[in-house]
């Protein structure tokens, strides 16, 4: 025998009331998650010319290196 509640004047068993938590849970944790669109990668560069872009380039490309090596764990 099956567990019944009287919901809104309604018997509904309790498995279909494990079954509709379950899918909500489930479902909001779908779409909260992946919904969301990724953001972009690096903003665009607005540069007058390529000299300019390769340097901005270059100087963001040292920079995460630099960071990158930072936050690496001294070996010991």
């Amino acid at each position: 025998m099956v567990q019944k509640y009287n919901i809104f004047g309604a018997q509904v068993a309790s498995k279909w009331l494990a079954m509709a938590t379950l899918g909500t849970m489930f479902g909001g944790v779908y779409f909260a998650t992946g919904s969301s669109k990724q953001a972009p990668a690096a903003p665009p560069l607005n540069a007058a010319s390529s000299d300019e872009a390769d340097f901005i380039k270059k100087f963001i490309d040292s920079a995460e290196s630099d960071e990158k090596a930072k936050a690496a764990p001294a070996k010991h």
